[in-house]
């Protein structure tokens, strides 16, 4: 008998995985109240999203709603996971020991979630050697012993800006091909390096674009300079941008095109949990968290 061939995996796009980790933090807050099944409305209430857009990202998973019950949790649960890899331990490494690298070292949910702190790397003399949470601080040259033996699978860098770049080097060359980017820089990684971003100071910028368009005023810094004669907007002091700034894996927000050329959000046409077709649902303004 010819061997069955497997249906290839259907893509799942980027800005679905963003949401899929809202959705399990929710979906593990209703399980431990005991509650069996779903609705997408509850689900979108419960993640800030919605419905419509919360049943278009569980129909990548393979997942539909009972009519008249909604989503089996406990499935619900065991899909994701799945799909974001968390069935199994990824050890991780934490580069640059700082007031930053020591809070996420002292941090014990990293654990809890599948993310073990295998390793802790420095440079300076200073921490090296000193134990942060029962591990151990190690200096950054051993990154490659240290790869090997603990099987690396997630460096996180914690280091200033200009020592950035090479610290992602070094754990590219060390095998590690996910790196999580706590520095204000862009990096520059190979494409089979998965890169991703936080900066505080981003967010903070965007929500302040929120707070001024609720027409809050903050406290005028004295490193701003009087706008044009006329404008009742401050014009900031910027520094001179940085010519040839090297880029990483860039990935497209919510509502932006993905690599299939369709953008992501659109959520029309979208069957609900009754079978029925639903009419897309609008937003109103974005907010950050």
């Amino acid at each position: 008998m010819p061997e069955r061939q497997k249906r290839p995996k259907r893509r799942i796009p980027e800005a679905t995985v963003a949401r899929l980790p809202l959705y399990l933090r929710s979906l593990l807050e209703v399980a431990d109240d005991g509650t069996p099944t779903i609705s997408s409305e509850r689900l979108a209430e419960l993640s800030g999203v919605n419905a419509a857009k919360v049943r278009k990202d569980l129909s990548y998973l393979g997942s539909y709603g009972t009519r008249g019950v909604g989503y089996d949790v406990e499935y619900l649960l065991f899909q994701m996971s799945r799909e974001l890899g968390l069935t199994s331990d990824w050890p991780v490494v934490i580069v640059g020991l700082g007031n930053l690298g020591h809070a996420l070292a002292n941090y014990g949910g990293f654990h809890e979630r599948g993310f073990p702190i295998a390793a802790l790397v420095d440079s300076s003399e200073n921490v090296v050697g000193t134990q942060i949470n029962g591990v151990t601080v190690r200096h950054v040259d051993d990154l490659p012993k240290i790869a090997a033996e603990s099987g690396i699978a997630i460096g996180i860098i914690a280091t200033p800006a200009h020592a950035a770049q090479e610290v992602a080097d070094r754990l590219i060359e060390a095998g590690v091909t996910s790196v999580l980017n706590f520095a204000p820089t862009i990096l520059a990684v190979p494409d089979e390096v998965s890169l991703r971003k936080v900066d505080l100071a981003v967010e903070l910028q965007i929500l302040s674009f929120y707070q001024r368009r609720k027409g809050g005023d903050g406290q005028r810094r004295s490193s701003i300079d009087a706008g044009p004669a006329g404008s009742d907007a401050a014009a900031p002091t910027v520094p001179p941008a940085r010519r040839g700034a090297r880029s990483g894996n860039a990935e497209p927000g919510p509502g932006e095109t993905g690599d299939d050329g369709a953008a992501d959000d659109s959520a029309a046409g979208t069957t609900g949990d009754d079978g029925n077709e639903t009419a897309p649902e609008t937003t109103s303004a974005p907010t950050s968290g």
